[in-house]
């Protein structure tokens, strides 16, 4: 978590720092802004990878004091104005398109400052996966749901307890009751009270307008920025009739247990 401060070069406000990240994930803060910072990104992979990579930012809230921009070759496109405060927002962009220009803004009081925001690196292919423009909530054929049973950051099974939305988001909160945890990356699904109960919660968009309702279903899905962001999630009944269709003829991707 890089923290670099205006404040140590006061003098010299056309400063312009550098910043490496090695890390495929992370967060940087910069408080109180002056001049500019360029934040580089070098993934531990290899260099031949870097065209298949995308990169997804995510201000912070209470981000203030500078315009975040792509740049390349000395050309500057600007991403993020400062004092945009577009909730939850995300700005995507080819690794091969640039990296990030961060110029702090004229402050009157830089002290009050902070410009920060999430970051991520990911494949292109599932980065389009998060962010379709094209019918996002569009059911999943039977292959997609048996390639996510594959390759989803997590897999369970599980019932929908409640549904709450946020408005100003534009997001819808699925309270999840999980009967089995296939798979899960990180621990968004846990133990809770006292009767041992598994719970967890699950994020998609207002639009797809999901409801509570009765039975299981199989959800699956990736981790965005912290968050379990919502893929396929067929009634676990069909799913059963899928895995089972494709297991007779030898087309399974993979093997998971659907009992």
């Amino acid at each position: 978590l890089p923290s670099p401060s205006g404040l140590t070069h006061e003098s010299h406000k056309k400063d312009v720092e550098q910043v490496y990240l090695r890390c495929s994930e992370g967060s940087i803060e910069w408080m109180y802004p002056t001049g500019a910072l360029i934040v580089n990104l070098r993934p531990n992979t290899s260099p031949a990878s870097y065209k298949h990579l995308t990169v997804c930012i995510k201000p912070f809230k209470d981000s203030a004091g500078a315009n975040i921009y792509l740049e390349k070759t000395g050309e500057l496109k600007l991403l993020v104005r400062d004092g945009d405060r577009s909730p939850s927002k995300v700005y995507c962009f080819g690794y091969d398109q640039g990296g990030l220009f961060i110029e702090a803004t004229p402050q009157q009081d830089i002290s009050r400052k902070i410009t920060g925001f999430q970051y991520e690196l990911m494949s292109k292919g599932m980065a389009s996966d998060l962010h379709t423009v094209s019918a996002p909530c569009r059911p999943c054929s039977d292959t997609e749901v048996l390639l996510a049973v594959c390759t989803s950051d997590f897999v369970i099974r599980g019932s929908i307890q409640d549904v709450t939305n946020e408005a100003e988001e534009q997001e819808s909160v699925i309270h999840v009751g999980v009967n089995k945890l296939y798979r899960q990356k990180s621990k968004v699904f846990q133990l809770t009270g006292e009767s041992g109960n598994w719970r967890g919660r699950i994020k998609t968009l207002l639009e797809c307008g999901v409801k509570p309702g009765d039975g299981d279903f199989l959800f699956t899905g990736r981790m965005h920025f912290g968050e379990a962001r919502l893929g396929c999630a067929p009634r676990f009944k069909d799913f059963q009739r899928m895995y089972k269709e494709a297991k007779d003829k030898g087309l399974n991707p993979c093997e998971i247990g659907p009992d």
